[in-house]
Order: structure tokens, then C-alpha cells, then sequence
């Protein structure tokens, strides 16, 4: 009986949304008038130091839907503004020695996408760090030339994404990762994040690694994408390799290289890049 009742309701409920009407979700968020918060968290500072700032600085940004954008040239750790028009949104900071989040907060409802409005605007310092970045479903305009990264780890879900180092990376970064979903990605100027390992790893979705700027060392970078569209962006005075695991990948390449099985080579000056790639279908384009 109790089964009868619930596929009565839903019907019902089916058939109200169908006519055009709109079913209210109790405890559902409400957009509000919008608030504009400033963010700054000083550099951290070792315990027991005479007061310099500390090296092992590890900087967490977590954040849902909205747009988020990110630039060098804060005078501290991180200065900027949050602008959101839902109370839930409002951001946190959590520092706990040289570890510092912040993240957006507790959201568990459904947010209402048409009118919500959640932005953040941060300006970042040039201390070395470790940053990791978490969002959802976002917009991302992210600028890190310039800085002291150490490392580098980016998570998010359907997104449309630009990163970019247009400065040279300050100090050497050990590794970079970035993953993603059905997103719209374009990495750029990755030389001058002067990484020695990147691994990317993609859904379904378009994405680009555009590797110019200024290769200091040799570099290992590892791709991994389901059905998709891949673009390789490789300056032609670069000693590079790729390596192609796939059987199902539609692969073209600029005229400066050379095939020999499932490895395309271009001959350059400098330090080498290795490229491998796993795709499980979709068209791959190797571009000088």
C-alpha cells in the first residue's frame, strides 16, 4: 500500500512539473541580496622563528559552482574578495599552522544554478607553497606566473577551465596534477611551471596542454582520457616525444615530426619532454 502511495505522489508530481508548474523543495537554499566579503590570511610563520615567513606554507582553495579567478601579486598569502548572493556560501578560513583552507561553505542542497551568484577573486603571494585547488561545476580564469609553487594539484568536476603560467615559476615544482571531468580545459605556457612531472587525467571533455614558454629541465608528462579531444601545443625548438597507447585515437601532427610506431618525435636544442598518452577514443592533435 504504502509503494501505491508513493508512485501516486510521484506521478502526480510529474505531472504538475509537465503542465508548467514548479514544486518548492522545503529547507531549499534562498538567493538573498548579494554580499561581498574580503579574504586576507597573512603568511604563515614557523613556530619559534624571529619572525620569517615560513617554507612549508600548504594553501587549499575549495570551492563549488560559481567563478573562480586566481592572479599573483598579493603583498600576503592571499588577498581578495568573495561576492555570493546565498548565506550558505559564505567562505572559511581554516589555518592551522602552515596549513590553510578556504573553502566555500556547507552547501548540501541543490543550488538554484539560474540565479545564483558565487565569486571569488584572490590574489595570491609569491611564498613557496604547495597549493591544491577543489571545485565543481565552475568557471576558472587562473593565473600562477610568477609564483613559488612547489606543487601544484587541481580537482574539479564539469568545468571551463584556463590556467596559465605566462611568468616563470619561481622555484623548481615537483610535480603537477590536475583532474578533471566533461570540462572544457586549456593549460597554458606549461614550461614556465618549471614542473619535473605532470599528470593529467580528463573524462569526456576538450582539452589542451599547451607546453611553449621556458622548458628549464627535462620534464615526464602523463595523460589519461576517456572519449575526448586532446590538443598538444609543443614549440618546434623543443626535443620532445609521444608515446600513443591507444588503438582507437584519431592522431594528427605538425610536419616537424616523425612517426615510428606509437612514438612521434620532434628533434630540438635543450632539455627533453616525454609525453605519454591514454586515450580510450576521440582525435588527438600534436601541434607545432
Amino acid at each position: 500500500m504504502k509503494a501505491k502511495i508513493i508512485l501516486a505522489i510521484l506521478i502526480l508530481s510529474l505531472a504538475t512539473m509537465a503542465c508548467g508548474f514548479s514544486v518548492d523543495l522545503p529547507g531549499g537554499p534562498k538567493t538573498g541580496p548579494e554580499v561581498k566579503d574580503s579574504i586576507t590570511v597573512a603568511y604563515p610563520r614557523p613556530a619559534l622563528s624571529g619572525g620569517e615567513v615560513s617554507d612549508q606554507t600548504h594553501l587549499s582553495l575549495s570551492f563549488g559552482a560559481g567563478k573562480l579567478t586566481l592572479s599573483p601579486g598579493a603583498k600576503s598569502l592571499v588577498d581578495g574578495t568573495a561576492v555570493y548572493n546565498v548565506e550558505d556560501l559564505k567562505p572559511q578560513i581554516i589555518e592551522n599552522g602552515d596549513n590553510i583552507e578556504i573553502k566555500q561553505g556547507d552547501f548540501k542542497s541543490l543550488p538554484p544554478f539560474k540565479d545564483l551568484k558565487n565569486e571569488w577573486n584572490l590574489k595570491l603571494g609569491n611564498t613557496p607553497m604547495d597549493l591544491v585547488i577543489s571545485a565543481g561545476a565552475y568557471d576558472g580564469t587562473l593565473e600562477l606566473g610568477g609564483l613559488s609553487l612547489k606543487s601544484l594539484e587541481v580537482k574539479d568536476g564539469a568545468s571551463n577551465v584556463d590556467l596559465s603560467f605566462s611568468k616563470p615559476n619561481l622555484i623548481e615544482m615537483s610535480i603537477l596534477r590536475y583532474s578533471t571531468g566533461a570540462s572544457d580545459v586549456k593549460l597554458s605556457k606549461l614550461a614556465n611551471a618549471n614542473f619535473s612531472t605532470l599528470t593529467f587525467s580528463g573524462g569526456a571533455g576538450n582539452y589542451t596542454l599547451d607546453f611553449s614558454g621556458e622548458l628549464q629541465r627535462n620534464a615526464v608528462v602523463t595523460v589519461d582520457s576517456g572519449l575526448g579531444n586532446l590538443t598538444l601545443i609543443i614549440p618546434e625548438n623543443v626535443n620532445a616525444k609521444v608515446t600513443v597507447e591507444s588503438t582507437a585515437v584519431n592522431i594528427n601532427h605538425g610536419s616537424g615530426w616523425s612517426q615510428n610506431g606509437k612514438d612521434y618525435v620532434q628533434k630540438g636544442d635543450g632539455p627533453s619532454l616525454i609525453i605519454v598518452v591514454k586515450m580510450a577514443a576521440g582525435n588527438l592533435l600534436i601541434n607545432d
